[in-house]
This record gives C-alpha cells, structure tokens and sequence, in this order.
C-alpha cells in the first residue's frame, strides 16, 4: 500500500479535496497496524475514495483484501469497487466484479451499463440493457441516458427510435434526455426530430438551445443556427462559452463577418476568458470570413497544439503555404509534439501552395521522427500535392506503394488531379475505383461526370447520371453567399428568387460587356453539359456572378467584396473575378470548397493553382 501523508499540511482550496479522500487511506493503514480487521464499510470508503483519486494499482490492493477477507460478495461493496474501477479507467476489472457478483441491485445494472456506454462498447451496453429488461428491473431516466450513448456512437436511427418511443411510454422524459436526444438525432442528420423535441420543451435551458443551434451547423442550417441564437437571447438565456463556440461555427461556415465581429465583442464585454475552445473558434472564424489579419491577432500568444492546428490549415487554405510551415516550425520551437490533425493541415497547406519537396519531407517526418501512423487523409494530401503539381503518374505510383488499402478519399484526389491535368486514361482508373468503393456517395458520381464531360464522353456522363437517378441520389445545388450589412444573401445558379434580381441581372450584362472590350472570351469547357448553344448563358449566371454583382450594386465604390461557395469555382468565374477586380478597382475574397482566393487588380493570391 503506498504510504501517504497529510497531517499537517497547510491545505490551498485546489487541493483540500484531494487531502479529505487520502484521509481513509491513512486511516486504513493504521488500522492494519493495530491488528484491527476493516469491515466492508471500510472497504467500501476507501474504495470510492481511490476512485476519486484514479489509483488503480491501490483499488486493485484493496479488491484482493476484499476478496481474501470474503467482503466482496457484500452487494455494496461489488457496487463501489464497480464505480472505482469505471473512474480508474479499468473497462475490464468493472465487468469482472459484475460477472462475479451472484445478488446485483439497480445501481449493479446501472453502474455496468454505464461503464459500457462510456468506454464506446455499444454492442455489449445494449447486450446489458436486454438483461436489464429480461430481469425486470425497473428502467429509469439514468439507463436511458446510458442507452442513448449507445445510440449515438452506433448512429442506428431504427434503434435511436425505438429507445426514444419507450422513453415516452414510461414517462422517462426529462429535460436532460430531451438535450441529449435533440444531439443524437442531428448527429444522425434528422434535424426534424431534433426541431420536434427542442419545440416539445417548455423550460428551455443553456444546454437545449446550444444543442439545437449545433444540430443545425453541424447538418449545414447555418442561417437557422443563426437566427436560434438570436432566439435564445431575445428569451433571456445567457449564452456560455460552449454556446458561443457552437455559434462561431456558424458564422464562419457563412463568412458573416460583421455577426463573427459581433459574438468576439460579447465575449469581451462580458469577460470571457479567451482561451482553448474559444481562441480556436474565433481563429476559424475569421479566417473563415476572409480576415487574417484578425486570425492572427486572435492567435497570437497561443501555446496550445489544438490553437496551433487550426492556424497552420487557415492560413494555408489562404494560400500561405510557406507561412504556414513557419507557424508548424515555430510550433516546434516551444517544444509541442504536432498530433494527426496538426501534420495534416500541415499537408494541405503544402497541397494549396505547390509545395511537393516539403510535403514529402513533413509526411517523411510525421512517420519516421514523431512515429505518427498516417491516416488516409495524410495520404491523399500527398497524392493531391503529387497530382495537382502535373505528377499524376506519381501520385498513381504512391498509391501503390501505400502500407494500407487506399480508401475513397485517395482516389478522389487523385481523379480530381487526373481532371486538372487531363490525364484521361488515368482518370478513368480512379472514377471507376471511387464508384466501386462508395457507391452511395453522390459527390463521387458529379466528380465523374464532370470528368467524362471535360474528355467529351457525353455517352459516359449519361450512363453516370442515369445511375445516379436510379438510386436515388441528388447533388448539391451549387450556391453563393455575400453578407451586405448584417444580412446574408444567397444566390444559387441562374438565379431569379431576390428582390433585386433584375438590377442584378442587368448589372451581371454591364459586366460582361465591359470585360468583353477589354478581351474577355467566355470559356465553355466549364459548362459541363451537352448543350452547346447554352453554354454562354450558363456561364453568366453561375452563383457567384450573381453575388460579385450583388456585391457591385449594394456598397460603395472601393469597399471590399467577400463571397462564399459550397463548390469549387470554375476556371472561367475565376478569370471572370479577376477581371472584375481590376476593371472595379475591388478587392474580392471567394471562399469555395477547396481554399481561399484573394483577387486584387486583376490577380488571384492562389497563382492560378488550386
């Protein structure tokens, strides 16, 4: 038994919690030295207080005293090593004293479910929760928050169901379950439950507003995010800083500056410490909307890898690459130990600048000096940075030589070099191996279409798309937003829904006439449909024109433009920015699904590559 003492020290608040548990520990000791036998009280008070401590070795001890002195059949004690066990992280040791114990009580079936649901064993805590019911006990609101935990790592909307429906048949329901389920269900993206619940809820608190606004920015309702969070102030919840970080996201997703600038103001005003969570968010944010100068002051002084992370993948996806790798070497230099996620915005950001020798150089780092086993995105950030740069048949030979079976997310970027660089033969091997790895994935089939529609295989594009039908799958609508004053504006391809769509219209006309004199020509290649004589008109009205003359018509000459766009910008909208940059003398920022690009007098900070 390891020897403590306490007596006589001078307890600060932090650690007059630790001195009370170790208390029972003395005291057993002297109990041992004056030849006194614990009784199962004894057993049963040092046991939780070991717990508390996270002393496993010491539980251990104490479990094999009980065992030798015959205590351990006592129900109470079995219950408490249980929960010693559960806090000392020991999942195994926890379900051996359950198995060993011939009486078990409520809190027996409780405590094991919960250690199962905890530790990520869905299959074995609905195993419990069959036995639970096959024994009769009664089922109570704390099992089914074991349950629930259950269905959420196994993400079965059938079984999330039938747990919810016999919540509400036995009158289980409390607002604790309503939080959890309204995040269960947008983690299965069935936001319409989570709406049902979160509406059901009378006395909403803290945790069922956050809940809500991160089911809708986790499943794309970025607006709706939005506007709940107005909600809950105009009902007089004080957000906290989990509900602000939940929010930030939002906005970054939607490039809203002036709402992001708002929630950092709030932050400050009412003294929130601006720090771990909150730093990383607002680093994202701002970046998200285009500002790093902002990110960078947020950023500064950070000495924590998860604040590092986020600032070397922003400022690569601006296209900073080399900046980047100063960030990740300075990193260093503090003495942080870069983790997955830090060495593959890492990656990326090599990937957004072109930078191939030094790409292999950090993935050559990550496995040989930190000992970092590469996931299957380090791979494909490497075959993007091999393709992109024109080395497909490269790229194509790292494949080959990779440890591990190359996944969806390799071959994608592979074809998506394959399509830049025209490799058409090359092209066609990873289509064909993306649709045979993830068959369901609609975003697989449009990268394949447009593929076969830049080779001119319109009879292939059609084959693909009529696959697509037949099962059911839709693509996403291509869309762009602008934020002019404290609104939003979506626009979506050929669009006619906004109020000022005719000045937009008409505006989009002035702009192309005015490009066409300087030398402008529409390139149709990137109107990837068989309708040659429509080909003009569909480049016109590509989302983001639509939103660069929004922009153009609604601020003042000189004022910035900043645009978001849930898919990549085609090669002619790109050429179509950056003339208007110069030709309007406007800074324009776009966001789309790959980086970010900075257009000014009529150039774009991503040098024509991305």
């Amino acid at each position: 038994m390891r020897k403590i003492t306490y007596h006589g020290i001078r307890c600060s608040p932090a650690t007059s919690n630790t001195v009370c548990m170790l208390r029972p520990l003395s005291f057993f000791g002297e109990m041992l030295q004056h030849g006194f036998q614990p009784d199962h009280a004894c057993v049963v008070s040092l046991s939780s207080a070991l717990g508390h401590l996270g002393w496993l070795n010491n539980g251990r001890e104490v479990h094999a005293y009980a065992i030798k002195h015959r205590l351990h059949t006592d129900l109470q004690v079995g219950n408490t090593l249980m929960d010693m066990y559960i806090k000392c992280d020991s999942i195994e040791c926890c379900a051996k004293v359950f198995e060993s114990m011939s009486i078990r009580d409520h809190i027996s079936w409780t405590t094991i479910l919960a250690c199962f649901a905890q530790s990520s064993q869905h299959f074995e805590a609905l195993g419990i929760f069959r036995g639970v019911q096959k024994q009769g006990i009664k089922v109570d609101s704390m099992m089914i928050g074991s349950i629930l935990e259950a269905c959420s790592g196994l993400k079965i909307l059938s079984l999330l169901k039938q747990v919810h429906s016999y919540a509400i048949r036995n009158g289980l329901l409390d607002l604790i379950l309503k939080n959890r389920l309204i995040d269960i269900y947008g983690h299965c993206r069935e936001v319409h439950h989570s709406l049902n619940i979160f509406q059901t809820v009378e006395k909403k608190d803290i945790v069922t507003w956050t809940s809500m606004i991160n089911c809708c920015a986790n499943n794309g309702l970025l607006n709706e995010a939005v506007s709940l969070f107005t909600e809950m102030q105009k009902a007089n919840i004080e957000p906290d800083s989990v509900a602000l970080v939940s929010i930030l996201v939002a906005i970054a997703g939607l490039s809203s500056l002036t709402k992001g600038k708002q929630v950092h103001g709030f932050l400050i005003r009412r003294n929130f410490p601006i720090e771990g969570p909150v730093v990383s968010s607002l680093v994202d944010m701002y970046s998200g909307c285009g500002n790093m100068i902002y990110a960078t002051k947020v950023f500064y002084g950070a000495k924590d890898v998860v604040l590092w992370t986020p600032m070397i993948n922003t400022t690569g996806m601006h296209g900073h690459g080399k900046q980047a790798i100063d960030i990740f070497e300075r990193m260093l230099q503090t003495g942080l130990t870069p983790d997955h996620v830090c060495f593959l915005a890492l990656l990326h950001a090599c990937s957004h600048s072109k930078l191939v020798d030094e790409g292999k150089y950090y993935l050559d780092m990550m496995m040989n000096k930190y000992q970092v086993k590469p996931w299957q995105e380090h791979y494909a950030c490497v075959v993007d940075i091999l393709g992109r740069s024109g080395q497909t048949e490269e790229a194509y030979r790292f494949i080959e030589s990779m440890p591990m079976k190359p996944t969806s997310v390799v071959w994608c970027a592979l074809l998506g070099a394959c399509r830049v660089h025209k490799n058409h033969d090359l092209a066609v091997v990873a289509a064909n191996k993306l649709l045979e790895l993830e068959p369901d994935n609609p975003g697989n089939y449009i990268l394949v279409s447009n593929v076969f529609a830049e080779m001119g295989k319109w009879h292939d594009v059609n084959e693909v798309r009529t696959r697509m039908e037949e099962l059911g799958l839709r693509k996403d609508p291509a869309c762009s937003w602008i934020e002019i004053g404290n609104n939003v504006h979506t626009f979506t391809a050929r669009d006619h829904s906004h109020r000022d769509s005719e000045a937009i219209h008409l505006k989009l006309a002035e702009i192309t006439e005015k490009m066409r004199k300087e030398g402008y020509t529409e390139d149709t290649r990137f109107v990837l449909h068989d309708v040659s004589e429509e080909k003009i008109d569909m480049l016109h009205k590509h989302s983001e024109r639509l939103a660069i003359a929004f922009g153009l018509i609604s601020t003042r000459s000189g004022t910035p433009l900043r645009i978001a766009k849930n898919l990549r910008v085609c090669g002619d909208c790109h050429e179509f920015t950056e003339l208007v940059s110069k030709l309007f003398e406007r800074d324009i920022v776009v966001r789309d699904a790959n980086r970010f690009h900075h257009f000014s007098g009529g150039s774009c900070s991503c040098g024509d590559f991305w």
